[in-house]
């Protein structure tokens, strides 16, 4: 009897050893549900700790991480719970996930960080948090940006002497050959190009294709209020923009302008003494730039005819 018993011990320990993701009730009862492999549970709590992160639920995140999800587990974009929180805005979340041992400085497929996407969402709060928990604020993604470029380019400017008072490089470049003050020029933010300048930035430095913050300044975008834009002019004016440097196609400031069809800031940029019948490097003035981009306001304004504004 003895041996017997022995032999059924033997048959049972092989079977647990073959599948070891089926329990000794499942061997007597094949109706009995199966326990899932603990990689499956693995993914699927990490799954719902994504999810929870994301959505900014902070208790949910906190009872997921009690059950056994990873700080370290990442999305198909590279992306760990910290990151997804971080662009929610949610800072109780992201300070849950900070405690839980979260990797502050952890880069997604394309280089962001936690910080870098609070920054570009205007989450102060989540960037205090990561601030406090050592997140580097000069680390780029691959198209070289970092915090202080996006908040920068978005115009928050809390967020720009946040960071400019941490330590940030206001002289960081971007793919581009962009920095900071480029795009918050481009962008009619003249408050935050002042404030940049006056870390020491040389008004006249030269960026990608040897554009000045004149120059972005000049063709500031679409989007932008003509009167920012122009304010933004007339104060690099008032700091010393040079308006006669010229890019890698021979065009100076005013033929951005004029390409733009930005009449108001043609004005200022001829009242300071620029060359309205400077030539490019195809021989081509700011009026034959503004008339073959069909920018008739410039055109009015260059050929000294009257345009509505």
């Amino acid at each position: 009897m003895t041996q017997i018993m022995t032999w059924v011990g033997v048959v049972l320990l092989v079977g647990s050893l073959i599948s070891p993701q089926t329990s000794l009730a499942a061997t007597y009862d094949s109706h009995l549900p199966v326990k899932p492999i603990k990689g499956s549970e693995s993914r699927q709590i990490n799954l719902m700790l994504f999810d929870a992160a994301a959505k900014g639920q902070t208790e949910e995140v906190k009872s997921l991480l009690a059950e056994g999800a990873s700080v370290e587990a990442r999305d198909r974009f590279g992306n760990t719970a910290l990151l997804l929180a971080a662009l929610s805005g949610k800072h109780h979340t992201v300070q849950a996930l900070l405690d839980a041992g979260s990797a502050v400085n952890h880069q997604n497929l394309i280089g962001s960080t936690a910080i870098y996407r609070a920054a570009k969402n205007h989450r102060r709060r989540s960037v205090k948090a990561l601030l406090a928990a050592g997140a580097n604020i000069n680390l780029p993604n691959k198209k070289g940006l970092t915090p202080l470029l996006a908040s920068a380019y978005n115009g928050n400017g809390r967020l720009v002497d946040l960071f400019l008072g941490q330590g940030a490089d206001p002289t960081a470049m971007d793919s581009y050959g962009k920095t900071a003050v480029v795009y918050a020029a481009g962008r009619g933010f003249h408050d935050i190009v002042a404030t940049l300048l006056n870390t020491g930035i040389d008004v006249n430095k030269r960026y990608g294709n040897d554009l000045t913050v004149l120059m972005w300044a000049a063709g500031f975008s679409n989007d932008v209020p003509a009167k920012e834009g122009e304010r933004t002019v007339r104060m690099l004016l008032k700091r010393g923009a040079n308006v006669g440097l010229r890019d890698n196609r021979g065009w100076s400031a005013l033929t951005t302008a004029a390409y733009r069809d930005h009449g108001g800031i043609i004005r200022l940029l001829i009242a300071a003494g620029a060359n309205p019948n400077v030539r490019s490097k195809q021989g081509k003035t700011p009026l034959d730039i503004a008339r073959a981009a069909r920018s008739h306001k410039a055109a009015g304004v260059l050929t000294g005819q009257s345009a509505n504004e």
